[in-house]
């Protein structure tokens, strides 16, 4: 009777050994039934992610310093260096979003969290409802349509004192969620439905009411990107609209090539008529 006692101890050992075995090489199921079949699989860390997320970032920040160049280069009168001066302002926007990715949460990196929360959001709400207004006016012809983009210019202006007002008197703070940043302040929200239609009035709606049609088409993929965003992501609307808004600036380098093109294609063809008998 002992001797079976102990050969059943034995063999329940064996078990339970090979058992913690499995337990260590391979993966559990879910459930209630969870038996060793699977390998486990290495999951990402919130570094990783971050790392990847800045990545995007000082990618988007690099194309559109090059592009931007590039657009600045092409100017040939004073009217269209402020539209020229986009993609070099978003890709400075990037930068400071990328940093901020490397920073944010980190204890020893408060300081430099702060600046790039406050840079990103300078560009965001103070410096993109003036500067798209202005970069259009000073691109229209149309007299009428000239006097209304004067309108949304004093609304954009408006929106951009309102929002740096909001930026001093309201500390502000920048959190990771769902893999993007979401920018938060501490001030009462009851004006943000207001602001926020203003706010479209005067970036998203001085390229529509623009009569050239390539900077008017800019509108149209802005407007869509916006939707696209406050349906999708509205929690990190400012980020991911910001981010869309970046990569859209690439059509911007089109416009002021295609002015450029125009511009200097006469001077090529007097110059056919004057060399060719």
């Amino acid at each position: 009777m002992r001797t079976l006692l102990l050969e059943r101890k034995r063999r329940s050992g064996r078990c339970s050994n090979q058992s913690r075995g499995t337990t260590r090489a391979f993966g559990r199921l879910p459930g209630p039934l969870a038996r060793d079949v699977h390998p486990a699989r290495p999951q990402c860390t919130e570094s990783d992610k971050m790392c990847s997320s800045a990545g995007a970032s000082f990618t988007a920040g690099v194309l559109l310093t090059v592009v931007g160049s590039e657009t600045v280069r092409k100017v040939h009168k004073p009217s269209q260096i402020a539209l020229a001066s986009i993609p070099v302002s978003f890709a400075a926007q990037q930068f400071a979003e990328g940093a901020l990715w490397l920073t944010i949460g980190q204890p020893g990196h408060a300081g430099a969290e702060k600046l790039f929360t406050y840079l990103f959001l300078v560009m965001a709400q103070i410096v993109w409802p003036i500067l798209v207004p202005l970069s259009v006016v000073l691109l229209e012809r149309n007299k009428t349509r000239r006097r209304l983009l004067h309108a949304l210019l004093i609304v954009g202006a408006a929106i951009g004192v309102y929002y740096a007002y909001r930026l001093i008197a309201y500390p502000m703070r920048a959190e990771i969620i769902a893999r993007h940043v979401v920018y938060q302040d501490t001030a009462l929200n009851s004006l943000g439905l207001i602001t926020t239609v203003l706010y479209l009035c005067a970036t998203v709606g001085a390229l529509v009411v623009s009569s050239t049609k390539r900077v008017y088409v800019l509108g149209i993929i802005m407007s869509v990107s916006f939707i696209v965003s406050a349906l999708f992501y509205i929690r990190c609307l400012t980020s991911v609209w910001c981010f869309f808004a970046a990569v859209m600036s690439f059509w911007v380098f089109y416009i002021v090539r295609d002015e450029h093109n125009k511009f200097h294609f006469p001077k090529h063809q007097i110059h056919r008529r004057l060399v060719v008998p």
